[in-house]
């Protein structure tokens, strides 16, 4: 049997780094006030399923005095074998006839419990529909029916399942309380291991537990386990590699980008999970400057960056690359010498900045008998380009340049072009915070006084929300070949 399954928390008091959740659950257990319904959410390997499991060996022996019958249905939830505590993951099991056959069976009593407990694991993985269905028995659950669900992407929870429920956040389990774990189960199997050693472990799992003890048990086979061993088989930290960019996008240096990025990618490192721990980096950073109230702009530029390239890597034939120009336009962008050296991404529209106004032509008189008299049409009807979908699309990097404040920019490249039609262009969001941000009153007024100038004449933004199952959608952003052209 694997370390993290023998060493899984039976009780709360096993349960590492989630103080401020267990110390709540306890007193409800003690004080018997427990919720129909929990929503558990934070990152892998922190303990959600494990403390779900602990919950629902508290709800299924509430009220149960047989001690023999308490011993029985607590060894039947550790062994997974009991009828009356129902795990799903929602992952394979996400559609609405999977929830209605839960519904269904639900209202059948427990069996030897005094509860039923369905615990319902990614939960985040349903459908609308899926949703829709669970909504209404989350609303009126039989009595003994208990619900705990668990979720790594919190914002993918209905608004109306999430009201529903008790929420906790699992936190990032600290490298300390790693190592002391590490340590004791590393005595329990007198496992030999250097102290670096340990803390070379917790480096490497971010914060999770199940990541910490799966890579001591992958090592345990070794005489001694050094820091070098855990270096050599897991290779440089994603928290490593964050650092070195850090310090070449603070020094200007475009071949060490080049190098990590490499490294990464090479080491079989996913370039999504390097994005946003990059993104976790510079918002500590900018935390930092604002306290020290200076200039947040090159923080602001670069997660502006990161964040609209998350989407790109995970669409990308080569997802390193994506990540790879990102970086380097900033550079490029942070240095005016190398401006004039570079060719223009969009030759159209240098030409519209750098082209000075042609001069009047000469006037010519005209005979008198000759001269034919035309009304002059309005310059804004000769000069206004065609307004299309597809038009605005390759134009939105115009849009976006002119976009101001920077956080307005930032919202505005989480929407895309749904539809045109007349003088209406509706954006959709993926999310409601950036929605209302960019529908806010002065940030709509300065948005369409920029396509007025674009495409002369007068033209009206509507902001939607997208529904919560439609994934993520192709934003319009710069084609990729466009953007590596303007890192060189």
């Amino acid at each position: 049997m694997s370390l993290y399954r023998t060493y899984r928390p039976q009780s709360f008091a096993d349960v590492v780094g989630q103080e401020h959740i267990i110390s709540t659950l306890e007193t409800a257990v003690a004080q018997d006030k427990l919720s129909h319904a929990y929503l558990f959410a934070g990152q892998r390997g922190t303990g959600k399923t494990s403390v779900a499991r602990i919950l629902a060996k508290a709800l299924l022996t509430r009220g149960v005095t047989d001690d023999a019958l308490r011993r029985q249905i607590i060894r039947g939830v550790e062994e997974g074998s009991l009828v009356d505590l129902i795990e799903i993951d929602a992952a394979s099991n996400r559609g609405i006839d999977d929830i209605r056959d839960l519904v269904e069976k639900i209202q059948f009593s427990p069996v030897a419990a005094a509860a039923k407990v369905y615990i319902i694991d990614e939960v985040h993985m349903l459908t609308r529909e899926a949703f829709n269905a669970l909504l209404k028995t989350l609303e009126e659950p039989p009595p003994y029916a208990y619900f705990i669900l668990a979720t790594t992407e919190l914002q993918k929870i209905p608004a109306t399942i999430q009201s529903r429920c008790q929420r906790y956040a699992f936190r990032q389990i600290s490298d300390d309380d790693l190592i002391r774990r590490l340590q004791y189960i590393a005595m329990q199997e007198h496992i030999d291991v250097d102290r670096e050693a340990l803390r070379a472990m917790a480096h490497h799992a971010q914060g999770g537990m199940r990541d910490a003890i799966a890579l001591l048990d992958q090592l345990r086979s070794l005489p001694k386990i050094t820091e070098t061993d855990v270096r050599e088989r897991v290779g440089e930290s994603a928290h490593g590699h964050v650092e070195r960019i850090a310090a070449a996008l603070e020094s200007g240096d475009r071949q060490a980008i080049v190098d990590v990025v490499r490294t990464a990618e090479e080491n079989g490192m996913a370039m999504d999970v390097l994005a946003r721990q990059l993104l976790v980096s510079e918002r500590s950073a900018l935390h930092t400057t604002l306290e020290r109230q200076e200039d947040p702009t090159r923080h602001l530029r670069t997660m502006d960056a990161l964040l609209n390239t998350l989407r790109a890597v995970r669409n990308a034939p080569v997802p390193a690359l994506a990540l790879e120009a990102a970086l380097l336009s900033l550079l490029c962008g942070s240095d005016p010498s190398s401006t004039p050296a570079s060719p223009p991404a969009n030759p159209a529209r240098e030409s519209r900045k750098s082209t000075p106004p042609a001069a009047a032509p000469a006037r010519v008189e005209a005979p008198p008998d000759t001269t034919v008299r035309t009304e002059p049409k309005p310059a804004a009807i000769l000069q206004a380009p065609e307004l299309s979908a597809g038009e605005l699309k390759r134009r939105w990097l115009d849009l976006l340049e002119a976009a101001k404040p920077p956080a307005l920019r930032m919202s505005l490249k989480n929407g895309r072009i749904m539809l045109v039609e007349g003088t209406t262009v509706t954006l959709s969001f993926t999310s409601r915070f950036h929605r209302d941000r960019v529908a806010q009153k002065e940030s709509l007024f300065a948005l369409e006084h920029i396509l007025e100038q674009m495409f002369k004449r007068r033209l009206r933004l509507e902001c939607r929300v997208e529904e919560a199952d439609a994934g993520l959608p192709d934003a319009p952003a710069v084609d990729l070949a466009d953007a590596v052209a303007e890192v060189f």
